[in-house]
């Protein structure tokens, strides 16, 4: 029997991290070859046209333009798998038919199995067509408040934890990773600090720092320190002190109403 053909896809997601490891997934796969991959929807849509692919992945929460929104301005429904790093929009995405849908931080056997599927949809005759539902849900999130997360994965080997987001004392990066503190340690996710500012409430997540996004319910004790800067002690039982940046200072006292 001879060996499937190999796959021709094209991924869009505006986190460059989370896209950078679907990418190297896909091609340790050996079943992939990807056509193009872009951070901006923007510049997909102005390349997706001219591309001969099988299957788009495809990122449904983004901040310009959101996944479904994308789909509607195809002049041609691509099959297509949903990544997304929130349940409720996974959801969404099982409603417009999609080929499947994917959790970050994305596993080699969420992959295989969309991999699959997008073989066996693509030998048949009739495609999908969920344009009408695309256009639905893409209106509703438009017209909705923006659905802000309330747990954060983290992969520890081959498993994925789910982290509340209330536990969460502050995130950090260090030698090139994002880590959650939490009482129990600190964890691994698969976040620039840019990015977490960006989806995590702005009431409650502030940055401070360039590689520091503090939790405000955590904030014990403020005080005056060096060069205009200011020093923040959590309310956690290692009773962690935190340096606020110069040019963040003003940020955190109106976010903290002194």
């Amino acid at each position: 029997m001879s060996a499937p053909a190999t796959l021709r896809v094209f991924l869009v997601d505006d986190e460059e991290l989370a896209l950078k490891r679907l990418s190297r997934l896909l091609r340790e796969t050996g079943r992939v070859e990807i056509a193009g991959q872009e951070t901006d929807p923007e510049s997909a849509l102005n390349r997706l046209p001219a591309e001969r692919i099988d299957a788009l992945f495809l990122d449904i929460q983004m901040p310009e333009m959101n996944g479904f929104e994308l789909l509607t301005r195809l002049s041609e429904q691509p099959l297509v798998v949903f990544t997304t790093a929130y349940d409720e929009y996974a959801l969404r995405a099982f409603e417009v038919n999609s080929i499947d849908y994917l959790l970050k931080p994305v596993e080699v056997p969420q992959l295989e199995r969309a991999l699959n599927k997008i073989e066996r949809v693509r030998s048949t005759t009739e495609q999908p067509d969920f344009r009408a539902v695309v256009e639905q849900l893409a209106t509703a999130m438009r017209a909705q408040p923006r659905v802000r997360p309330t747990r954060i994965a983290s992969r520890l080997g081959e498993r994925v934890r789910f982290l509340d987001l209330a536990q969460v004392t502050h995130f950090f990066s260090q030698d090139k990773l994002t880590y959650a503190a939490t009482a129990e340690g600190n964890f691994v996710v698969d976040r620039a600090i840019t990015e977490l500012e960006q989806e995590l409430d702005p009431d409650k997540f502030i940055r401070i720092h360039r590689a520091i996004l503090l939790n405000a319910d955590y904030v014990d004790e403020v005080h005056s320190w060096f060069g205009g800067r200011l020093l923040v002690r959590l309310r956690d039982a290692s009773r962690t002190e935190l340096t606020v940046a110069r040019d963040r200072v003003r940020a955190l006292k109106e976010s903290l109403g002194f």
